[in-house]
Formats: C-alpha cells, structure tokens, sequence
C-alpha cells in the first residue's frame, strides 16, 4: 500500500454541491484547499449516479446565483441537450482545474486525528490506487451529507426527530424519536419511436393496480420518481445497503406497473436505474445556533445571515413506500428566509465548519434547507468563511465575532444574494459621476444586485447606448465588475429527469449580454476601447484591466436574443 501527506489550509470532505462550492470558495480566496470525495464523480445527489434535480428557493426572482449559477450557466452553454455525462464533466472541471485545489476522488475518510477540541489530520483510503491520504488541515469542512467527521472527532450532532415540545415547533410528532426522511433509487425513462417489452426480474416486486401507489404520481413522462423512498424507520447510515436492495426491488416493479400496465408507455424503455440511494437525512451537527421551524417562519432575519433558502418544509413521512398516505407535506416556508452563519461551525470541535443536509437544523427546519440548491450557496458561504479565518488566522466561531460583515460583504461581492443586506459599493463608483444615453443608470450602484419586488435594481438599455463614469480628474481603475441579466426565474432551469422523442433543450437566457465593449477617454480627449469580449454567457464578470483615465464606457454589443440590455450592477475598482 502506498500512503501519501498532504497539508493544505482547508480539507473538505465530501464533493457534492456544497462540498464542491465550499473548496472552490476558499481556494479562488487564495487558500490551498484539498476536497476529498469518496465517488468518482462530483455533485453528490445531483450527479449521473444520482440525478436529482436541483431545488431551491421557490418565488419570483429568489433563483441563488454565486458559484453555483456559474456552474448552472456554463452547463447551459456547454450541454444545451442536457446530457448527464458532459454535466459531470462540467462539475469536474470546476473542482480539478481551479488553482489551489488538489482533488481526491474515490477516496473515503475514515478516521481523525483529534487534538483537544481541535482535528489535526484525517485519512482517507482510496480504493483505486490502494492509497492511504493523510491530510492535515487548518480548518475542516464537514459536506459529507452522513456527517463523517462527527462520530470520528466527537462533535456535538442529533438524528432523528425532536419533540414538538422541545424548540415548540407543531411539524415535529409529541415524541422525539430516531425517524428520518428515506431515501430514493431514482428511474429514468426513454421514449422510442416503437413499441418496446419490458420483462422485469423475478425479484422485483409487483404493484398490479393503482391503488397500490396512492398518492404517488407515476406520469412516465412527466415524474422524476422521487417517492420511490425507503429507509426512514431503519439506520439511514449503517442500513444502506440493505435499504438499497429493497428500493431497487420497488424502482423496477414501479416500472414494470408503468410499462405492462394501462399507462401509455407502450414506446418507452427504462433508460436508467440509479444504485446508489439518494439521502435526505441523516446526522445533523449541532453549532452555536440550532435553526427551527419557527426560525423559518419568521424569515431567519438574523444579524449574521450568509445563506439563505426558500423551499418548503417538504417533510417525507418515515415510512416511505411502506406509508399508504400521502408521502410527503409541504408546510409552508417564506420565501426567501434566512440562514445564519452560527449555523455552520460546531459548537465543541473548533476548526470544524459544515454544508449540506447536515447543518445546524431541527428536523423541521432541515427539512426545507436539504434541498441542493440551498445547500450550495451555504458551502459557498462557509468556503468563503474559511479563507476569512486562514487569512486572519482565527477560527470559525471568531469569524463571527470579529469579521462578520467582511464574510458578509465577500459573499455578496462574489455574487451571493443576502436577503435584507445590501452590498457595498466601491468607493471609486460611488465618487464617480454616472450618466447613461438612455435609461437611468443609478440603481447600477445601489448595491442590490437583483431584481426585489417591484424594485428592478437595474439598467435597461439598447445595444449600442452606453453607460460612463466620469471624473474631474484622471483616477486610476484595475477593476470592472459587472452583474448581467440571466434571468433568474428562466425554464428549464435543471438536468432532466426523463428522454421524451422531442425533448426540451436549453441554453443561454436571452437576457443576458453576449458581447460588450469598455472605452475609456485617453489624455486627448478621445475615446479608445481598453477592451472586448464577444462570448459572454456568464452573470457575474470580473475584468481586471488598469488604465488612468477621466471616464469610462461600458458598451453593449450583443445579447443572447433579447431586443433590450438589462444590467444589475456595474462596479469599477
């Protein structure tokens, strides 16, 4: 066997979307980041071995953007047919070509160096290359969903159900209890332009008429099959494989009731069976604060807000297929609701910081923070958060005390939406005198980078008008930040979940600006073009470019197919 050392400032286990989030954060902060993933493939519940469409905020504009709609936007341009294999690829190239990162995949953690209150080093195996890495870190991210570093370093975490009793929260039973949320071997379907036969195995189970699926919606070409659910009564950690066992039973009988029975399906074949169970639910850590329902429901007004998500409370009832109600309640959540960052480092294990499904959450309130898309912008949020404690040299829970607002203003800087925060905008922007031909160009620096109500936050403009800063003296610029419009309630906004003949395929929101131009006025008084860029399909752009100058043009060119140009924000640094 071979054993490998690596010390880094940030070692993050586990590489789903919020683990992936969590090391990229930290690593484009200047961080060396190691992310240690136990798959070969990147995105966790989201990824081909999964394929889980990603959820989130629900409402009119409430879409989260940073990093993760970076990775949402350059799948659209790359995999407009939405191909599962070319959407790992873009995950991939996210995680393995960004400086400052060294990535392990197939590598599972399995033990922990504990030091005190403090992890020291952790080792992984990896099963490919009969490799033993042991990574010794500043800091450690727990994204893992199952919670590793918990049992292995001793820190603080609850499972199952509290008592309605304990936080008052009515979504949790009288009792508390070790029941979780299930989880769900997915099912994908093709449709051909023939009659195909389905023979299922002997030993999948039978579901001979449709009273033996209440409640459970079975449109081949409209479900993505997430009640085919199991495992919640058992040990969603230590029970897995058995449960799996049981869920593939379940998917390939749900087919086989779909195909050989009354349901249309004459055409259409199973395309793809998932093996590997998404999770819902499992450990949860417990940090300084401990988010409930009622935390929820007011909103999550918090002074120290860096995430923030909008799902419903969307609690699965335990007993999965084996629960003849209905599977699942939607109890209402606002949307959008706040999520602290007190949520989000261990209460007893001090360099310790986790995202996912695993945070700071009564059962009640996690129900609605699980889903993918909240979970990333809050590993974005404690990846940032870690670069904040390596570059001061403290630790989490001093983040909070000492660097709040610069986590904060980081977060929205790098495009996070913080509901009932605003972004502070450079002082060169603020100084500057601003003028547009046409169309009013101030909300550009009100630092709201997104349409809020009946508030658009924007510029709206032609191709070839113009925006400019001006100075009454030349002042020197190195920065050019712009947030372009990529419509953030656009369809589809996910992978699909089943292959129609003529299926629904994708690309870059119309709004957004394809090409653009920035002049700036030369020491004669003329206007010279500093740059271009003519394939833009990106929301947030950073351009770093100096010049000294007395003014500035931004110049739209082309957008993606939109007759008008809508910009959120124009920064210069």
């Amino acid at each position: 066997m071979k054993h490998k050392n690596h010390k880094v400032d940030l070692c993050v286990v586990g590489g789903g979307l919020a683990g992936m989030l969590a090391a990229i954060s930290c690593a484009r902060r200047g961080a060396k980041v190691l992310l240690m993933q136990d798959r070969p493939v990147l995105g966790g519940n989201a990824s081909s071995e999964i394929r889980m469409w990603v959820g989130g905020a629900h409402g009119k504009n409430n879409h989260e953007t940073g990093i993760l709609e970076e990775v949402m936007l350059e799948n659209l341009y790359r995999n407009p047919d939405r191909i599962y294999s070319l959407w790992d690829s873009v995950l991939y190239e996210k995680a393995k070509f960004e400086d400052n990162i060294t990535l392990l995949l197939n590598c599972s953690c399995n033990s922990a160096e504990i030091d005190g209150n403090t992890i020291r080093k952790i080792k992984g195996w990896s099963l490919t290359t009969e490799t033993w890495h042991t990574v010794e870190a500043t800091l450690f991210a727990d994204c893992s969903g199952d919670s590793i570093l918990a049992p292995l370093s001793g820190a603080e975490f609850r499972m199952g159900r509290e008592s309605s009793h304990e936080f008052n929260e009515d979504i949790e039973p009288e009792e508390s209890d070790k029941k979780t949320m299930g989880m769900s071997c997915l099912i994908q379907g093709r449709e051909t332009d023939s009659p195909k036969q389905f023979i299922p195995p002997s030993w999948a189970y039978k579901y001979t008429a449709e009273e033996d699926l209440p409640y459970r919606g079975h449109d081949v070409g409209g479900s993505n099959f997430w009640w085919i659910e199991l495992g919640g009564e058992q040990d969603s950690i230590h029970d897995t494989e058995d449960i799996r066992d049981e869920l593939l039973k379940v998917a390939f009988g749900v087919w086989d009731h779909i195909k050989n029975g009354d349901h249309g399906a004459d055409n259409w074949v199973l395309d793809w069976v998932g093996f590997l169970p998404g999770k819902r639910e499992s450990r949860r850590y417990v940090g300084d604060h401990i988010l409930t329902q009622n935390d929820v429901r007011a909103e999550g007004r918090f002074d120290d807000i860096v995430a923030y998500g909008g799902w419903s409370m969307d609690d699965h009832h335990p007993g999965g297929m084996h629960w003849k109600g209905q599977p699942t309640i939607f109890h209402p959540a606002p949307s959008p609701y706040g999520i602290p960052y007190r949520c989000l480092y261990s209460k007893n294990i001090s360099n310790l910081l986790f995202a996912g499904r695993n945070i700071s959450a009564t059962h009640a309130s996690m129900s609605s923070t699980r889903v993918m898309a909240t979970c990333a912008v809050i590993g974005q949020a404690i990846g940032t958060a870690s670069a904040v404690a390596i570059k001061y040299g403290i630790s989490p829970r001093e983040v909070y005390q000492e660097k709040l607002n610069e986590l904060q203003q980081t977060l929205m800087d790098d495009d996070c939406y913080l509901p009932w925060k605003v972004r502070e905008v450079s002082a060169l922007s603020k100084s500057a005198q601003l003028s547009a031909s046409e169309g009013d160009p101030e909300p550009l620096r009100n630092g709201v980078d997104r349409s809020i109500g009946d508030a658009d936050n924007g510029w709206i403009g032609k191709v070839g008008s113009w925006i400019e800063y001006s100075f009454a003296s030349a002042q020197e610029i190195n920065e050019f930040r712009f947030i372009f419009d990529s419509d953030l309630n656009r369809k589809p906004l996910n992978m699909p979940c089943n292959y129609p003949l003529k299926p629904q395929t994708a690309g870059i929101p119309e709004t957004m600006v394809k090409s653009f131009r920035i002049d700036f006025l030369d020491d004669n008084n003329s206007w010279q073009t500093l740059c271009e860029e003519d394939n833009n399909y990106q929301r947030l752009v950073c351009i770093k470019k100096s010049v000294k100058t007395s003014a500035v043009r931004f110049i739209p060119l082309m957008t993606w197919g939109s007759e008008i140009v809508h910009l959120f924000a124009w920064d210069i640094k």
